[in-house]
């Protein structure tokens, strides 16, 4: 299975990132850009990738671990961003600290249950909008997002989801992201 460790925003900071998301679709070369599907708009914690069905169960106990260790806190989604001329992306503002820490406990739960992970990098909290294979100039999009400020909610939970990737070929196709489990912090 694919999966990747998440905080998924409630759909009314959602609905407000998506008023904000639907005036980029007028700007030079939106119709170039891949869009990610709002229903699946999340925060990455850990990025798994392909793990086994064995380290499931302890993968699950260790994820449980990490969120009964972290109290809730409060984000709120804020501007944007972008990765290069590749990724473009909405911000977040708040108790960040306390997402980088779980985000940090997220990967050392997935090392420690055994999923071989990638190099460890420096966590920049981001909700991705969009990619770019095509060249598109992503700055008037960032400056568009520049003074987005959703509203603010306390983060409750952790979700482990299962992403399925797009059936090769197939136009307009994305991923499928399915949770497969969750667990409250501070619980």
């Amino acid at each position: 299975m694919r999966l990747f460790v998440a905080v998924l925003p409630p759909a009314a900071r959602l609905a407000e990132l998506g008023v904000a998301v639907d005036g980029l679709h007028t700007l030079p070369g939106a119709d170039r850009l891949r869009w990610a599907g709002r229903d699946d708009w999340h925060l990455t914690l850990a990025f798994l990738g392909e793990v086994v069905p064995d380290v499931l169960p302890d993968l699950r106990t260790r994820l449980g671990r990490a969120a009964h260790r972290t109290p809730p806190f409060g984000l709120r989604l804020h501007g944007g961003g972008r990765f290069g001329d590749r990724v473009l992306w909405a911000g977040v503002a708040g108790t960040t600290d306390a997402l980088r820490l779980l985000a940090e406990r997220a990967d050392a739960a997935a090392r420690r249950a055994g999923v071989p992970m990638d190099e460890h990098r420096r966590y920049h909290p981001h909700l991705t909008l969009a990619r770019s294979r095509a060249g598109v100039d992503l700055h008037p999009y960032v400056e568009s997002l520049a003074g987005f400020e959703g509203a603010g909610w306390e983060v409750g939970e952790v979700a482990l989801v299962h992403s399925r990737l797009p059936v090769a070929g197939v136009p307009g196709e994305t991923p499928r992201y399915e949770v497969v489990g969750r667990w409250g912090l501070g619980v």
